[in-house]
């Protein structure tokens, strides 16, 4: 989305590759936190301890350490929850030796080793949590649209408190980075910015990737395109930066464009009806 990363990159599902598209900006390795929804929201932000300015790894990059490095880093690479289109597992992500032999390969020669391992911990978590919005979405719309509009109803809120990311199982085919294209959502997003700059002022997203995710339906299977933009939020009153993720399929069909209407419109219909004041006086009563 945002011209901070680097160019885009397709990669096989088949190779010993890591599944790391996620490239915050790199400005420092201070903790933070992270959100991943629709649309952001300060309703779903978790917290994390740093971050990466990573959006994948290359292909067999090396576990030897670099020339000069001060300090010996793990070669030990941590399984992810995703898993490969291909059915041979799951992806895996960096281990720190690799992230750090990345980093300095892509042009980020002042990178202290030291921090290193924690931005693996945090790109992985971030990863978790797109990878868990698919899984959200793809569970709302696994039984078709109409039984999507009846979840959707619930809105984000009744969503978050479902089992609905355990309907589906969908795999992650491949991703491509596409930093130097901002969204038609995106640019709206900054148009209206400019006009209602008092809800809508915000920096534009950072950067932008494309999950190509496998979804099985009546026994068919079909790949669908996701897109993920990656915005960075006001810091934390202590100083901690936040960052969200917002996950949507892409509109390449109108079954897709349906279902993104559908969540967001079951949502502001959840709300207008007063059906979350209503849950919320409930919940309170039941304390």
């Amino acid at each position: 989305m945002h011209e901070k990363t680097a160019d885009a990159m397709k990669v096989a599902p088949n190779k010993d590759e890591s599944a790391c598209p996620y490239n915050p900006p790199p400005s420092a390795s201070k903790p933070a936190a992270a959100a991943t929804s629709d649309e952001p929201s300060e309703n779903t932000k978790f917290k994390s301890s740093s971050w990466n300015p990573l959006n994948y790894m290359f292909s067999e990059i090396s576990q030897e350490p670099a020339p000069k490095q001060a300090i010996a880093l793990d070669t030990e690479r941590e399984p992810s929850t995703i898993p490969k289109g291909s059915g041979d597992g799951n992806w895996e992500y960096p281990s720190p030796q690799q992230m750090y032999n990345a980093l300095l390969r892509k042009g980020y020669t002042d990178t202290d080793p030291e921090h290193v391992t924690s931005m693996v911990s945090v790109h992985n978590y971030l990863n978790e949590g797109a990878w868990n919005e698919v899984r959200v979405w793809e569970g709302l719309f696994a039984k078709g649209l109409g039984d999507g509009w009846k979840k959707c109803l619930r809105g984000e809120e009744g969503i978050a408190q479902s089992d609905v990311a355990d309907v589906a199982d969908p795999k992650l085919m491949r991703f491509q980075g596409r930093p130097k294209e901002m969204t038609p959502k995106a640019a709206f997003h900054q148009f209206l910015g400019r006009i209602w700059p008092s809800k809508f002022d915000t920096a534009p997203p950072f950067d932008r990737h494309d999950w190509y995710i496998e979804r099985k339906a009546n026994g068919e299977s079909k790949e669908i395109r996701y897109i993920i933009d990656y915005y960075e939020g006001p810091d934390e009153p202590n100083g901690e930066p936040v960052f969200y993720l917002d996950v949507r399929p892409a509109v390449d069909s109108p079954i897709f464009a349906a279902e993104r209407i559908m969540r967001w419109g079951g949502d502001v219909w959840h709300k207008a009806s007063g059906a979350e004041v209503r849950e919320a006086a409930k919940r309170e009563a039941n304390k």
